[in-house]
């Protein structure tokens, strides 16, 4: 029988067939039940019912029980509605939803669950309006994917407005059943500014801290270095700059929880951090085409380019 050997048969449905073949070459019920590891009276149950109606008795009956109301597919379309204005939200919950449809609020929430709908989440987002978009990512894509022979990549930006924060109380330590604890509130202590480059091919990274954010020092150090050739990201587009995701490093795993009395303590904490990494750095290693990053902002746009709002 096909079943046993089949990848796309439910579980149970193979176990039944195994059940009754074995029958049929004459092993006994007990021996049955060791090999397919049911109990006796479930090897005689499918034995019958394969008996009477054959391999119509081996799927499953159907379920006794109150069937369902309301179809899943009914909750999503009604979800995916606007409220009336008279409910006053801008989006459904599970028990206003439920109210409006009659059924219970769970019913609602195993639709959200089974279809993946979330009403309560929202995510901002931010088109570039940059007129080369197309070239600019593919020229940085492809110097990711494609670097020149003989030649550094360097990954440049600028964390700016890094801010000295102490807290107004010690911070608690993590302890068993209690997470670390800090104050909400804190005092500013001034700014730094934060310039980096990261090695594309080693994950090295180049850093200057400086008191103020200005462009001026980094035009003069641009026209004493004219062997660099820059390379821009598009507009609003900093996520495709590697250098932000080291940001990100230095951001999760050591300024959020960080405190800080003043800036030279600060700039000085950030200083270690950096000579850690650079002791044992790790290049990040870029894997979207330029064809597939602009594809998906294609289809991106496609819903909202459609949309009557």
């Amino acid at each position: 029988m096909s079943w046993v050997r089949s990848s796309t048969v439910k579980a149970g449905l193979a176990q039944r067939a195994r059940i009754v073949l074995l029958a049929a070459e004459g092993v006994s019920n007990t021996e049955i039940a060791d090999r397919v590891g049911v109990s006796r009276p479930t090897v005689i149950d499918w034995r019958c019912r394969y008996e009477s109606s054959g391999l119509v008795g081996l799927q499953d009956a159907p379920r006794s029980g109150r069937p369902r109301l309301i179809d899943h597919d009914k909750v999503i379309t009604e979800t995916l509605k606007p409220p009336p204005k008279r409910l006053g939200v801008t989006h459904w919950s599970s028990r206003l939803l439920a109210a409006r449809l009659g059924v219970a609020n769970s019913t609602v929430a195993r639709a959200w669950k089974a279809y993946g709908v979330q009403p309560w989440r929202a995510e901002t987002f931010k088109f570039s309006t940059d007129p080369e978009l197309v070239a600019k990512v593919t020229d940085v894509v492809g110097l990711y994917l494609a670097p020149p022979e003989n030649a550094i990549v360097l990954c440049v930006d600028e964390k700016s407005q890094i801010q000295a924060l102490d807290r107004t109380a010690p911070v608690l330590p993590l302890m068993p059943g209690s997470p670390q604890r800090r104050s909400h509130d804190y005092r500013r202590h001034g700014t730094t500014n934060l310039y980096a480059a990261l090695n594309l091919a080693s994950g090295l990274v180049i850093s200057q801290l400086t008191p103020r954010h200005r462009a001026i020092e980094f035009k003069r150090w641009l026209v004493a270095h004219p062997r660099f050739h820059l390379h821009f990201t598009p507009t609003y587009s900093s996520w495709l700059n590697l250098v932000e995701r080291w940001f990100s490093e230095l951001t999760t795993k050591w300024l959020k929880r960080g405190s800080h009395r003043s800036v030279p303590e600060l700039t000085a904490s950030i200083q270690s951090w950096i000579d850690t990494w650079n002791e044992d750095p790790r290049p990040f290693v870029w894997h979207k085409t330029a064809d597939e990053i602009l594809d998906k902002i294609t289809r991106y746009l496609q819903p909202i380019s459609n949309s009557e709002h």
